[in-house]
C-alpha cells in the first residue's frame, strides 16, 4: 500500500556504498533527520562485490600458490588441495563481518532513517520507494545524494543470453572449481580472477579485444606482466573478437572469435564476463527529476560533485570516472566539506592512485608515458627491475619493473608504474612525494633502511635519462 504523504527529511541518500554511508553519519552527526536508501547489501561494491570479497580469495589463491612454490625456500611440503567451499566461506564470514560493521554504525546512529527497497525519482525533490517488504513510500527532500554504483556490462554478443555465463559477483559464489576458464576481458577484473583461478587449479584463458592488457598502461608494463602471466600457463589472447558464444557438445561453453580476419573456435567450462561496467540509473527514473545523464547513463556533475538540478549530487562510480573506492570515499568528503563546512573542495586536480591486485601488484600514480606526450610534458623515463632489488631477492618475489615519468624542465614527478611485491605501499610513497612536490633527487639521496623494498627508489631515481 503506498503512503501518498510523502514524508520529509532534510537529506536522503540513495545508495549506502563507500561515499553513501559516511556521507549519512555526517549529516544526521550535524542533526539532520537523514533518510538513506538501500535495495540491496549495506556497503556498496567495495565489501560485498569488490574489494572485500575479491581481495579475500585473492589470498587464499596466494597461499595455494606460495605453499607450491615452498621447495624454493627449503620448505618442503605435502599435496596441496584447494577446497573451493571452504574458500568461499572464509570470504563469506570476511563480507559478513563488513556488513554488519556498516549496519551496527547505522543503528548506533541518531537521526539517520534506513529505508530498505529501491528508490526512483517521481520529481526533483520526491522518491516513491518500493519497499523490500512490500508496498511503497514516498519520501522528499531538498538534498538528494545518488551513490547508487554500477553493476557489470553484459555485452551484445549472438548466444550469450542462451548460455549460463559468470560476472565479477556470481564467479565468487562458485563452490567448485572451473575446469577451464574464459574470461572476456583484459582488464583489471579479468586478470584478478583469471590469476586466482589459475592458482586454485583452473585453466585460464582470457581474451582481449585490444593489443594489449590494461589498455590505459604503457606497452612495456603491460608486456611485463602479461609474461608474468603466461610463466603461470595462463594463455591470452590478443585482437580478439567473440562474435558468437554457445553452449559446447560436452555442455560447456564454446567461443567463435575472430583473429585478424580469421575465424576460430575455444572451449571452457566456464565464462566470466569482465568487459567494464554500466551505471546503475535505469531504476532511478531520473527524467521525472531533469537529471541529466551521459550518453552512457552515467550522472554528468560538476567538479563540486553537482548535477544539473538544484540540491541533488551524485557520488561514486555512477557518475563515471576512476571507480575506485578511494574515489568515492573522497566524494564524500568533497560534499561534506562544501555542505557541513562551508568548505570549496572540488574533484580539480585530484590524484587518482590505484592497484591492480595481480601477483606481483602494479601501483600506478598519475600519468604514464603516453598520457604525459599527450599533454604535451618534455619528460625523462627512470626504470628499474624488480629483480635486482634486495628485498625482493631475498623474499623470492623477483618479478616486475619499476618505471617513472620525470618532468625534465622542472624535476617533478608526473607519476609512475610500479610492477612488483607490494607495489601499492611502493607507489603510494611516490605519491606521497608528488603531493609534497618534491624533486625526484629527493627520493633518489634519501637515506632509506636496508634492506626494504622502500630502498629501492634510491635505485629507480639514480636511473632517470
Amino acid at each position: 500500500m503506498t503512503n501518498l504523504t510523502p514524508k520529509t527529511f532534510d537529506a536522503i541518500i540513495i545508495g549506502a556504498g563507500q561515499a553513501g554511508k559516511p556521507l549519512a553519519l555526517a549529516l544526521a552527526g550535524k542533526g539532520r533527520k537523514t533518510a538513506i536508501i538501500e535495495r540491496n547489501y549495506l556497503g556498496g561494491t567495495c565489501i560485498n562485490y569488490g574489494c572485500t570479497p575479491t581481495k579475500t580469495l585473492i589470498a587464499s589463491a596466494h597461499m595455494a600458490y606460495q605453499a607450491r612454490r615452498s621447495s624454493e625456500y627449503g620448505v618442503h611440503t605435502g599435496e596441496i588441495k584447494v577446497n573451493m567451499k571452504e574458500v568461499k566461506k572464509r570470504k563469506d564470514k570476511i563480507v559478513e563481518q563488513f556488513r554488519k560493521s556498516v549496519q551496527d554504525s547505522l543503528d548506533k546512529a541518531e537521526n539517520i532513517t534506513l529505508i530498505r527497497g529501491e528508490a526512483s525519482f517521481t520529481s526533483s525533490k520526491v522518491l516513491e520507494i518500493k519497499l523490500t517488504d512490500g508496498g511503497s513510500q514516498q519520501i522528499q527532500a531538498e538534498n538528494i545524494f545518488i551513490d547508487c554504483g554500477s553493476s557489470p556490462m553484459i555485452p551484445a554478443i549472438e548466444g550469450l543470453s542462451d548460455v549460463q555465463y559468470l560476472t565479477s559477483a556470481s564467479i565468487m559464489e562458485l563452490e567448485e572449481l572451473p575446469e577451464h576458464l574464459l574470461i572476456l576481458g583484459g582488464g583489471y577484473i579479468g586478470l584478478e580472477f583469471g590469476q586466482m583461478f589459475r592458482r586454485f587449479g583452473s585453466q585460464v584463458s582470457i581474451l582481449e579485444h585490444g593489443s594489449q592488457l590494461l589498455s590505459r598502461e604503457d606497452p612495456d608494463i603491460a608486456r611485463e606482466l602479461a609474461a608474468i602471466l603466461q610463466q603461470e600457463e595462463i594463455h591470452l589472447f590478443f585482437n580478439t573478437e567473440v562474435t558468437k558464444v554457445a553452449r559446447s557438445s560436452s555442455g560447456g561453453i564454446e567461443l567463435t572469435l575472430r583473429e585478424d580476419g580469421k575465424t576460430r573456435t575455444v572451449q571452457g567450462s566456464h565464462l566470466l564476463i569482465a568487459v567494464g561496467t554500466t551505471p546503475n540509473t535505469k531504476a532511478l527514473n531520473l527524467d521525472a527529476a531533469g537529471v541529466k545523464t551521459s550518453d552512457k547513463g552515467y550522472i554528468v556533475v560538476n567538479e563540486r560533485l553537482e548535477t544539473n538540478q538544484a540540491g541533488i549530487y551524485a557520488l561514486g562510480d555512477i557518475k563515471g570516472g576512476p571507480e575506485f573506492t578511494h574515489i568515492s570515499y573522497d566524494d564524500y568528503r568533497i560534499v561534506e566539506k562544501n555542505l557541513l563546512e562551508k568548505g570549496n573542495a572540488t574533484t580539480r586536480d585530484r590524484m587518482v592512485p590505484y592497484t591492480v591486485f595481480t601477483d606481483p601488484q602494479l601501483g600506478r600514480i598519475g600519468l604514464s608515458e603516453k598520457e604525459a606526450h599527450k599533454q604535451g610534458y618534455t619528460i625523462k623515463t627512470a626504470k628499474f627491475p624488480m629483480k635486482y632489488v634486495a628485498r625482493a631477492i631475498e623474499t623470492g618475489h623477483m618479478q616486475g619493473i619499476m618505471k617513472a615519468i620525470i618532468d625534465a624542465e622542472t624535476s617533478q614527478i608526473l607519476g609512475a608504474a610500479i610492477l612488483g611485491i607490494e607495489a601499492g605501499e611502493i607507489m603510494s610513497m611516490i605519491q606521497i612525494a608528488m603531493m609534497g612536490k618534491l624533486p625526484y633527487p629527493k627520493l633518489r639521496d634519501a637515506v632509506l633502511a636496508h634492506p626494504t623494498l622502500a630502498e629501492s627508489l634510491n635505485s629507480l631515481f639514480s636511473k632517470v635519462e
